[in-house]
This record gives C-alpha cells, sequence and structure tokens, in this order.
C-alpha cells in the first residue's frame, strides 16, 4: 500500500533543517542496538558531549566485553568504540539525572557524597575528568530533573529549601559560580522534568498550580530568568508529565496515567497530536523531526481511545518499551523491542551522531542481550545540505481526535477538521497500517442519501494564491463505489476567489486535479485507482503546469496560466465539496490527506 505523504513529509523536515544550517539525518535511526557496555544495576539518566555518553543510575560495575570494571553509579565511554573512559567520580546513591553543559556534566539524585565529598544531591563534574567543581549545597528534598541553560543549573523535584532559603520544588545556580540563583518559580506539587529553551523553561510533573495560578495543571513554562509565568503556555495534560524534550515549535511530552500518552505541544499549548500507550510513557526525546518514546508499555495503541489499566481498546500494535512517532503523529514501524517491566527510564539523542541512547531495567532488545544500555545508530550516513522543501500547512491521518467529530491537524497550525453529516451518514475509522483510515457513506441512488463531509476553517494560509502548491491524500476505492463525481480534497470554488481540488471523475474511478479561478484547468490521471487497493493521490502546480501522480508517478499535466492564482474564503473540505444535495460524495476510504504551500 501507498503512504506517499508520511514518508515525503519525514524527509521534508529534514531537508528543511538542514537547510537552516543544522545536522539531520534522512532516516530513523536503526532499531538494532550497536554493542556497548552493559551495566549490573538500573541505569536512570544518560546524555551526550560529542562521542562520550555520560551515564547515572544505581549500578556499581560497568560490563564491556569480559571485563566486569567498578563504577559506582557514574560511567562514561565512547559511544563510537563502546570502550570504556577513565571518567569514574563515585556517588553514594542513586543518580537520577543527568545534563551536560559545556566543559561540565551536572548530577543529581539521592546521593550525599561523590568521591568521599560532601555533595547533597547536586554535583557538578570536570566532563574531561570528572573533578568535582565548588558547587556545593544543601537540598531539603528529593531532585528529580535538571537542565543547563541561560549560565544556570536548574534543578526540580519535591524540594523545600537550598541552603535553608525557601523554595517550592525549584532551584537554580550559577553555572560559573555555583552559587544559588534567585530563579524561584513554584508549584504545589512533584517536578518531574524540565526543559530549557530558548525564552523558556518547560515544567513538568503532577503539580496543579505554578506561582499559585491555578490555569496550569502538571506542565507550564517560566522565565528562564526571573522564573515569571508564561501565561501563553496553556497545555491541558491529562495524567502527570514524566518528561519532556524542547523543540523550536514547542514541546514533546511522556505522560502516565491510565496507559502512558506521548503528546506534541504547540509554544501556545495547543495539542498537535497524541499517542496512547498501554502503559506509562516516561522518556522521550527527538532526532531529525522523529520523536522516540519510551516506558514501561508493551504496546501502542492504534487510536487514542484505552480502557481499565490502560489497555487499548481499539487495536494496537506490539512495542515493547520503545516507540517512534513521526512529526505529524503517526506511529513509525521502528519496534527494538526491550523487555523487563519498569523498561525505558530516559532517553537522549545526539544529533552530531545521529544516534539515540536508551537507559532503564531492560535486559534485552531485540533479543540480544542489552543490559539496562541500548544504542540505536544511524541508518545511513548524513545528508548533505538541501534545499528546503514546501512548507507543510495541512496534515490528516485520522489517528487523533480533540473531540467527537473533530480530526487533528498534524502540521501544528490548528486547522481542524470538523465533521458534517447529513441523513445518517456516518463514517467509519478502519484499521490501516500502524492506525487508521475513514471510511466514508457507501454509494447510494435514494432521494435521501447519508452524506459527510469534513469541514476546515477559511484560514488564510490555505490559500497558496499564485505560489507553488502540492496536495493529496492515500485513496482506497473499489470498481463497485465510482460515481458520476466524488470528491477527496477541494478548496474554493470555480468562481469567487477560485479552488484547488482532488476528485476522482465518473465510473472509471480516473483522478484528475483541478486549479483555477473561473475557469478550472483539470489533469487528468490515464489510470484507474477503483481496483480495491491503497492509492497514494498528488497534485502539483509548479508555475505553468498542474500534474496529477498516482503512487509517486506522473500520469497527466496540463498547462495553466502563470498569473493564475486561488485566495478564498472558502473552508477545505475533505469527502465532499459540502453537506447539501448533489455534494460529490467520496465513497472510499481515505487516510494521510495533505497540503504543501511554498
Amino acid at each position: 500500500m501507498a503512504r506517499f505523504p508520511k514518508n515525503a513529509l519525514i524527509a521534508g523536515i529534514v531537508m528543511a533543517l538542514l537547510a537552516a544550517g543544522g545536522a539531520a539525518f534522512a532516516e530513523v535511526v536503526s532499531p538494532s542496538p550497536v554493542s556497548s557496555p552493559s551495566f549490573n544495576g538500573s541505569v536512570y539518566a544518560v546524555a551526550h558531549r560529542g562521542s562520550t555518553v555520560y551515564v547515572g543510575g544505581n549500578f556499581t560495575r560497568v560490563i564491556t566485553g569480559s571485563r566486569s570494571v567498578e563504577r559506582t553509579r557514574l560511567a562514561a565511554f565512547d559511544s563510537r568504540t563502546g570502550a570504556l573512559l577513565d571518567w569514574k567520580p563515585g556517588a553514594d546513591a542513586n543518580v537520577r539525572a543527568l545534563a551536560v553543559d559545556r566543559d561540565t556534566v551536572y548530577a543529581a539524585g539521592d546521593f550525599d557524597h561523590v568521591d568521599g565529598e560532601p555533595r547533597d544531591s547536586i554535583a557538578g563534574l570536570g566532563a574531561s575528568d570528572g573533578v568535582l567543581t565548588p558547587l556545593r549545597h544543601t537540598i531539603l528534598g528529593q531532585v528529580n530533573a535538571l537542565a543547563a541553560g541561560h549560565g544556570k543549573v536548574y534543578i526540580g523535584g519535591r524540594i523545600t529549601a537550598v541552603d535553608e532559603a525557601p523554595r517550592g520544588n525549584l532551584a537554580a545556580f550559577d553555572a560559573a559560580t555555583g552559587a544559588l540563583d534567585p530563579w524561584a518559580p513554584t508549584t504545589d506539587d512533584t517536578v518531574n522534568a524540565l526543559a530549557a529553551g530558548e525564552d523558556r523553561v518547560y515544567l513538568g510533573g503532577r503539580f496543579h498550580r505554578t506561582n499559585e495560578t491555578r490555569s496550569t495543571l502538571r506542565l507550564s513554562a517560566v522565565d528562564p530568568v526571573t522564573g515569571t509565568l508564561d501565561p501563553k503556555f496553556l497545555p491541558k495534560p491529562v495524567s502527570q508529565v514524566f518528561a519532556l524534550v524542547e523543540a523550536e515549535d514547542g514541546v514533546y511530552a511522556a505522560l502516565g496515567g491510565q496507559g502512558g500518552r506521548a503528546v506534541s505541544y504547540t509554544r501556545e499549548g495547543a495539542t498537535r497530536w497524541t499517542r496512547v500507550f498501554d502503559g506509562d510513557a516516561q522518556a522521550i526525546t527527538v532526532l531529525g523531526g522523529t520523536v522516540y518514546v519510551g516506558g514501561h508499555f508493551d504496546r501502542a495503541c492504534t487510536t487514542t481511545n484505552n480502557g481499565v489499566k490502560g489497555a487499548c481498546t481499539d487495536g494496537s500494535v506490539i512495542r515493547g518499551k520503545l516507540a517512534a512517532v513521526d512529526p505529524q503523529g503517526n506511529l513509525l514501524d521502528w519496534a527494538p523491542q526491550a523487555n523487563g517491566v519498569a523498561g525505558t527510564r530516559s532517553l537522549a539523542a545526539n544529533p552530531e551522531f545521529g544516534s539515540i541512547s536508551a537507559v532503564g531495567d531492560f535486559t534485552t532488545v531485540g533479543g540480544l542481550p542489552r543490559k539496562r544500555y541500548a544504542e540505536f545508530d544511524a541508518i545511513s550516513e548524513k545528508a548533505e545540505r538541501a534545499p528546503v522543501l514546501p512548507e507543510y500547512v495541512a496534515s490528516y491521518n485520522f489517528d487523533t481526535t480533540v473531540a467527537d467529530g473533530m480530526f487533528d491537524d498534524g502540521s501544528g497550525l490548528g486547522h481542524l477538521l470538523r465533521m458534517v453529516t447529513r441523513n445518517g451518514g456516518i463514517p467509519e475509522l478502519v484499521p490501516h497500517g500502524n492506525g487508521y483510515a475513514l471510511r466514508f457513506p457507501p454509494k447510494c441512488t435514494g432521494v435521501k442519501c447519508p452524506r459527510v463531509v469534513l469541514q476546515g476553517g477559511n484560514t488564510p494560509d490555505l490559500n497558496p494564491g499564485t505560489r507553488p502548491i502540492r496536495y493529496g491524500a492515500g485513496v482506497l476505492l473499489s470498481p463497485t463505489q465510482t460515481d458520476s463525481g466524488e470528491n477527496i480534497l477541494q478548496k474554493g470554488y470555480s468562481t469567487g476567489g477560485g479552488q484547488y481540488k482532488l476528485q476522482v471523475d465518473g465510473d472509471s474511478g480516473r483522478p484528475s486535479c483541478g486549479f483555477g479561478d473561473d475557469v478550472v484547468y483539470l489533469a487528468h490521471s490515464r489510470v484507474s485507482i477503483a481496483d480495491g487497493n491503497w492509492h497514494s493521490l498528488e497534485c502539483r502546480r509548479l508555475g505553468p503546469t498542474l500534474s496529477i501522480l498516482v503512487d509517486g508517478v506522473l500520469q497527466g499535466a496540463v498547462a495553466v496560466p502563470l498569473t493564475l492564482g486561488v485566495d478564498t474564503v472558502e473552508p477545505l473540505t475533505v469527502g465532499a465539496k459540502g453537506a447539501g444535495t448533489n455534494n460529490d460524495q467520496f465513497h472510499g476510504t481515505l487516510d494521510d490527506v495533505w497540503v504543501y504551500i511554498g
């Protein structure tokens, strides 16, 4: 079956990152772990600095090959060779979190001493030699999370005081001097996760209030210098947050609760997508646009619904403790399959080497012995600098809803689709790949036929004007489902600002692309898609040409004026042009509906 838009989007985001000057990798990392050291106890934390991997936890020995070497809750090794490094500070109790800032590794946890020196719950260590820095404080409580940035080291947990100065579960230290910083936002319950961004520090946990503000349940953002609450960030996580990773356009969160969730939030806190698992999601990271999730789940749900004890109610696929999700929320086939109960506790990405590190309590990954540490490397070499692909302005995979009859827009721009029905029309979610597709009402010849249309808003950024545009969908249509005309996707009408559309023409089942204003130009496919198989359809308007591709192959084209544009106030519709009579109702099944502009 063809699933073109999902793969194309991953590649497009990678290329866009490269054009902006960042390193990116063209593929999801390999599901097969490379050879690496093993540990005789739980590993809670992992961080990277170049080719060096730092780990912290509750282990006392590291196994490399046939050697068992003493390392007391802290260790480092070379990710390229797996060789254990001579970096061996020792903590007297569990290390829960690590962060690297330039030449310093910060460790936090339950310890009182490091290398025999008093270090209560937090310590700074030389990244090359492991020598303690002057950072030393007395912390009343437990530290769960660390983040570094803005010249500070941030901590979060269940904290009531630092050096007898009151603190409400959060504190910070000057990275240069180690002194306690005035930064002191508060929460009313435990902080599990921190993520420092360019202009915010994200907080995640089980709290209900931040800085005494009630609308800050479990996830909030504060100023990195003053600690002032950011009132523009208003997410609504349904359960406690265990892990966070910051991105330029928002934040990704791993949640627990009844089952677990991985959620993508915009900078305003709107939900882009949600993936649900049958156990807590405890770890999350992102590399090259792909989001990696870890936890103690065994399965990923194919919809956002789950029931008693987190069990998936609408179907599931096996994902033992690890999973990957593309930027639009589609569950990827990446499935290394780790074992254990607690599973994966932390994940970290190394963009320089294109790898992902996972730590926790697992002892095998993909049937291979990998005791509590696994590393997954890039499948291919680094991609070269590439031109920017068009902007992805709408994306619908029908796997995630925000309410009954409302479907998420995976682009992050919030172009939700609202279901409108007439005469008892009811669409049906059917399994497709790792998720679901949407089946529309069957063909009908009566007077009051069931009708269903998905309708967006009249958003200006879905209008291409005269710019290039690409749009398409995954389509399943049988010979008995063809009709005189069936709309797959449409925005606008032939007059009053123009239109672009994708449709299936007549009983032949041949698709066509339309674009125009007053005069609508049509690019007809030479082949039919009404054969009961999945096909990917794509319409392209590039300069003077409108073309249609079926399963990635050019099947028709027509010349259009260079000055021709579409700028309409009419909404985007999927599955029909409206809910009235003669609505050109689609009768097959759709998935992965998408629009690029630019």
